[in-house]
């Protein structure tokens, strides 16, 4: 890696569990292409002393994962389209102390659904009502699925959810089935409480023909890896961590690159 300097752009992340994905992505990406860039992660005390620093010390780009998606709305200047839209934010762009909000998340989705080739027509279970949620939920809804369920347990956030895209709501997640089932929330997220839990039921996964956690650490969480072993197809967060990973590395260097590079970096971050 370069040698630090005083001339380093810096980027950085900012969640409750941080990971190195972005880390190894982006670091990968800026050494490959002769950047003079730097990518860290960390996890706020206070978020609105952290997009402060963000202002104050020039921070070019920077991430924002849960739970801070969109309690950080307030905090910008400027929002794009793509996080009005859906009223959640995961990326930053600071030019010369204006902050712009973008949602990466929901590009990176809606292009997993059409790699995927998922049937409009296909019955849907998302679990979560939180930032990501919503992009989730969007990117269904704009790729012609109807028959979508939200479960979530808080009433409010979830029919909130729901109404919002016109989709129905349920309390209880354990209770029902759909040909796709989508987990957003930390269930099986290492480092947390429930990172060994499955957040679908192995009866629920049975009856699934696809499997998809947006869970990007680990790339193999306990739903990813039930849902091998019963033989369905299954997305990962890995894949979503990728996709949305680029689109703000493009944000925030002006540079997109190759299919190659990209392949690389993304083996470079599984390879921790």
């Amino acid at each position: 890696m370069t040698m630090l300097n005083k001339d380093m752009t810096l980027c950085i992340s900012l969640s409750a569990r941080p990971s190195n994905n972005g880390t190894r992505f982006h670091n990968f990406l800026y050494e490959e292409l002769g950047l003079n860039w730097i990518y860290k992660a960390f996890a706020p005390t206070d978020l609105g002393q952290a997009i402060a620093g963000v202002r104050g010390l020039g921070i070019r780009g920077c991430a924002i994962s849960m739970p801070f998606k969109e309690d950080v709305i307030a905090l910008v200047d400027r929002m794009d389209p793509s996080a009005t839209a859906i009223d959640s934010v995961n990326t930053i762009v600071n030019d010369d102390g204006v902050l712009t909000a973008y949602n990466t998340d929901y590009s990176a989705i809606a292009q997993l659904i059409e790699r995927n080739s998922l049937d409009p027509a296909s019955s849907v279970l998302l679990r979560g009502s939180g930032g990501m949620a919503k992009a989730t939920a969007a990117a269904f809804r704009d790729a012609g699925f109807s028959r979508v369920t939200i479960a979530a347990r808080n009433e409010a956030r979830g029919r909130g959810l729901a109404d919002l895209y016109g989709f129905a709501w349920t309390a209880d997640a354990d209770a029902a089935t759909a040909d796709i089932i989508v987990n957003i929330t930390p269930i099986g997220m290492a480092g947390g409480a429930d990172e060994h839990a499955l957040s679908f039921t192995e009866e629920q996964i049975a009856a699934a023909s696809v499997v998809f956690d947006v869970v990007a650490l680990p790339a193999e969480t306990p739903l990813i890896s039930a849902g091998r072993a019963a033989g369905k197809a299954v997305i990962t967060g890995a894949e979503v961590a990728t996709l949305q990973a680029l689109e703000q590395f493009v944000l925030y260097t002006g540079i997109r690159p190759s299919t190659a590079q990209v392949q690389a970096a993304e083996e470079f971050m599984r390879a921790q």
